[in-house]
């Protein structure tokens, strides 16, 4: 694999600009446009305490290339402080420092996240497959699914079956980078054949269950448990032209990942 984006890949990510008009009219099978809640008293990062700097807040912005989705707005995980918990149906719960993340066997990928709102963004991803951490915690034979907890307090499910699929990465990395404060630092999901929501940022704690918690959108509109992208159309940001998708995975020869 080359572990080197090219400048043609940057160069296509820049286009993401171009494509925001076109975004009007989108039509497609699975969801209407989610509406991030207005924030509430006691937000996650937003009165800072005053024995530490104030952090960047995030919320939803459409930056050019990549589009950032939030559940509320919250300040930014400070690395340094940041630890993932591991725990339920385990022998081994854990916590993680952001080190002892990236010290897992890396792994990398160039693929595309795509949102029920009609976009789709590519990026080079690197991280660690869920079997390295299986290695370290041991589930337990009822263990099914594993919840992942988030700083904005976004939360969602997914089944461990799902999880060990090789397409499947835990990302602390992107574009050759350390994962940046807007795309989920320091660690966010991403699983390609399904809608974005199921993409979980910033993640913060994971709880190894025997039973599906139901995700945060499908609770509160009509977006599926499973997250299957379906049938439709698509605005590609780094392709800026809309495009007709079969459901699954997203792929585009002309697209970025074409370069992997």
């Amino acid at each position: 694999m080359n572990n080197k984006m090219s400048r043609r890949q940057f160069a296509r990510l820049a286009l993401g600009g171009t494509a925001l008009a076109m975004l009007k009219g989108c039509a497609f099978n699975q969801a209407p446009t989610p509406v991030t809640p207005p924030p509430q008293t006691g937000e996650v990062g937003l009165t800072p305490s005053p024995l530490a700097p104030a952090r960047l807040i995030l919320r939803n912005d459409n930056l050019p290339g990549f589009y950032v989705r939030y559940y509320k707005p919250f300040e930014a995980v400070d690395p340094a402080q940041w630890t993932l918990s591991v725990e339920g149906l385990v022998k081994n719960p854990v916590k993680l420092s952001l080190s002892d993340v990236q010290s897992l066997p890396l792994i990398s990928q160039v693929s595309r996240m795509k949102c029920v709102e009609c976009w789709s963004a590519a990026a080079k991803w690197e991280g660690f497959h869920l079997r390295s951490l299986l290695e370290i915690t041991e589930p337990l034979p009822a263990a099914k699914w594993l919840h992942f907890h988030c700083a904005d307090d976004y939360y969602e499910s997914l089944s461990i079956d799902a999880l060990t699929d090789e397409r499947v990465v835990f990302v602390h990395r992107m574009n050759d980078q350390t994962l940046p404060d807007v795309y989920g630092a320091p660690l966010r999901l991403i699983i390609p054949p399904l809608y974005g929501y199921k993409n979980p940022k910033a993640i913060v704690r994971l709880v190894f269950a025997e039973e599906e918690l139901r995700g945060y959108w499908s609770t509160v509109g009509p977006y599926s448990e499973e997250g299957t992208i379906q049938p439709g159309r698509d605005h590609p940001l780094d392709i800026a032209e809309t495009r007709q998708i079969q459901g699954g995975e997203v792929i585009y020869p002309d697209g970025i990942e074409s370069d992997e």
